[in-house]
């Protein structure tokens, strides 16, 4: 999956987990039924769950009856703590380096490298406000 996929489908996975109630071993979606509601492979939903599980965000079972279901209340799930866990992308990216000898070159990777940085700061910044409830609460 790539990086910009990783964090949607982390964030989804999280939404429709609480939009379920899904809290406990007895409450387990399975990866094929979240899969289904993304549309995506039950495979990557499997790995998507690993890493969310090792940042404590849910727990899983493996198996027929297994599944997956949130170790927190989706209210106290911040998005940004989501992006972290499934090192998703919320960067512009970076500047490629420079030509030598041309003033342009030599200076822009700096300056838009820079610009990228604050942008992408704002970015978790805004991401720090939002919890997996604010995403579910019109459902």
């Amino acid at each position: 999956m790539s990086d910009s996929q990783r964090f949607p489908v982390a964030a989804h996975t999280l939404a429709y987990l609480a939009h379920k109630g899904a809290y406990s071993r007895e409450q387990a979606v399975s990866s094929s039924v979240l899969a289904a509601s993304i549309p995506t492979n039950p495979v990557v939903i499997r790995r998507m769950t690993t890493q969310l599980a090792k940042a404590g965000l849910v727990n899983t079972c493996s198996g027929v009856a297994g599944g997956t279901w949130l170790l927190k209340n989706a209210g106290e799930i911040k998005l940004d703590e989501v992006l972290h866990a499934v090192n998703g992308c919320a960067h512009l990216g970076s500047a490629p380096p420079g030509a030598d000898g041309c003033p342009v070159g030599q200076a822009i990777p700096k300056a838009v490298s820079g610009a990228m940085k604050e942008a992408n700061s704002a970015a978790t910044a805004a991401l720090s406000k939002i919890t997996v409830a604010d995403l579910i609460r019109n459902i």
